[in-house]
């Protein structure tokens, strides 16, 4: 097996029967990305865009993928991220990381699914340290100036 260091991007309507190894191909009117593992075991690997499972980036040249691609199910049990069309390895998952991982994927899509928003981190005003004052913090700042974390 010969492992995969890119995925170079081919934008298609359906995924071809017989996919390439170092393609990524990308159909838009499915909202679903395929190509084959790049481990080099040669198993066909799926990712449905949506806000709940995985996002492309698309730089007009090269694409990225989020979150990581965990092939769980796969006997090579894979695990990778794509970033700026290059492949980045992870560390092998135990078991019990990949049921966490698994409960973490469905109680998001069973949020995006009931159209509840994306859970929003706490953020506390932290004191200037220098005179003892309390001033925003800097994610209050950036949201005053219209900026919000997606």
């Amino acid at each position: 097996m010969t492992l995969i260091a890119a995925l170079r991007p081919e934008f298609v309507d359906h995924v071809p029967p017989e996919m390439e190894p170092g393609v990524l191909y990308v159909s838009i009117p499915y909202s679903t990305c395929g190509h084959l593992c790049c481990c080099g075991c040669g198993e066909e690997v799926f990712t449905s865009l949506s806000p709940a499972r995985w996002t492309l980036i698309y730089d007009g040249e090269n694409v990225s993928l989020d979150p990581s691609v965990g092939n769980w199910g796969l006997p090579c049990q894979s695990h990778y991220w794509v970033r700026d069309g290059r492949v980045r390895w992870s560390r092998r998952y135990t078991d019990r990381e990949i049921a966490d991982n698994r409960q973490r994927d469905r109680a998001r899509l069973d949020r995006h699914l009931r159209g509840d928003r994306p859970e929003e981190p706490e953020w506390r005003e932290q004191p200037e340290r220098s005179s003892g004052k309390t001033r925003p913090g800097l994610v209050t700042r950036f949201r005053r100036l219209g900026v919000r974390r997606q």
